[in-house]
């Protein structure tokens, strides 16, 4: 069966324009009520990176979250939101990013991620140390937002589901894989077949071109996606930003492994990349390697710890408290 890719040109977050745009780019995909049933428990992922730089769209805007997450209660699912920031809390980068008064209109619970071994497809990598939130909700909608990257070029749908190793397990997933993009892009690509996301939408209103994931600048970009197979997504994006996948790393391995269907057999109800090529998209001056070294690693645990433990307090947000 063809993987469907659905493309269309947006240019607004603004609440009524936004509706009407994810309306029309799920319905080829069969809408919203094709992924989500009655009573389903929906775990919203977005890319929750950083509270650090608010204004510079380093995150998944808080209105695609908003939005898919009314989409969701109006198909009687029960949505909640979670991630596993670099540094910090997914509750305490969601607040510095202005997601709070969402939550509280929406009534949307946010989980902070904890780990268990899972196995996987992979050959190299037996089990990974995976969101137990992420592996145990009924649905997986994966909200990613379209974003150069420093080490890996481009971090799309793929990439954006490591955010599903919890916590500071992702610093010595950096370690392990030395300065080896492919052995690093491997394990994103093991992490993204066992997440498995039922639906991915990708959020390329306004990108985040240069040197990214945080420290480059924000790009209009005019450009939202969705599909149910987040690698033929990843190379629809590849194509229209005409970023060649083999500088990607998780593109790279996802066809090598045979994950990414042809270009030409992807279906495309909507527009076509070609329709929305991108001539001048920036990508990062120069790529750096992707280890940390174990001095960088161990005072990465700290700093995270002491934000964690010190900075943020406990909020009626957070899971504990109201259990999706």
């Amino acid at each position: 069966m063809p993987s469907t890719v659905s493309l269309l040109a947006a240019t607004s977050y603004e609440p009524t324009a936004l509706r009407e745009s994810i309306e029309a780019l799920l319905a080829p995909l069969g809408g919203i009520s094709a992924f989500v049933k009655p009573g389903q428990r929906v775990l919203l992922k977005p890319n929750l990176l950083t509270g650090a730089r608010p204004s510079k769209e380093c995150v998944t805007r808080s209105e695609i979250v908003e939005c898919v997450a009314q989409l969701v209660k109006e198909a009687g699912g029960q949505p909640f939101f979670g991630d596993s920031p670099a540094f910090g809390s997914a509750l305490g980068v969601a607040k510095s990013n202005g997601y709070l008064p969402m939550m509280e209109r929406v009534g949307l619970p946010v989980v902070e991620f904890h780990g268990q071994r899972y196995g996987t497809e992979s050959e190299n990598f037996d089990t990974l140390l995976l969101s137990k939130e992420a592996m145990n909700a009924d649905v997986v909608i994966n909200l990613p937002k379209v974003k150069s990257h420093l080490q890996l070029t481009m971090t799309l749908g793929v990439k954006n589901l490591f955010g599903c190793v919890p916590g500071k397990m992702k610093a010595w997933w950096h370690m392990s894989a030395g300065k080896d993009a492919n052995k690093f892009g491997e394990m994103l690509v093991a992490t993204a077949k066992a997440i498995d996301p039922d639906l991915t939408i990708i959020d390329g209103i306004i990108g985040h071109e240069g040197n990214g994931p945080s420290n480059g600048e924000p790009r209009e970009l005019g450009v939202l996606g969705a599909s149910a197979n987040v690698f033929a997504l990843d190379a629809a994006m590849l194509e229209i930003l005409n970023v060649d996948a083999s500088l990607v790393p998780t593109a790279a391995v996802a066809q090598r492994l045979g994950y990414t269907p042809e270009l030409a057999a992807i279906e495309f109800p909507l527009s076509r990349p070609a329709d929305l090529r991108f001539a001048d998209w920036k990508l990062p001056a120069a790529l750096m390697p992707i280890d940390f070294a174990l001095p960088r690693v161990i005072k990465s645990t700290f700093r995270h710890l002491y934000i964690r433990l010190i900075r943020e307090p406990m909020s009626a947000y957070q899971a504990g408290d109201r259990q999706p």
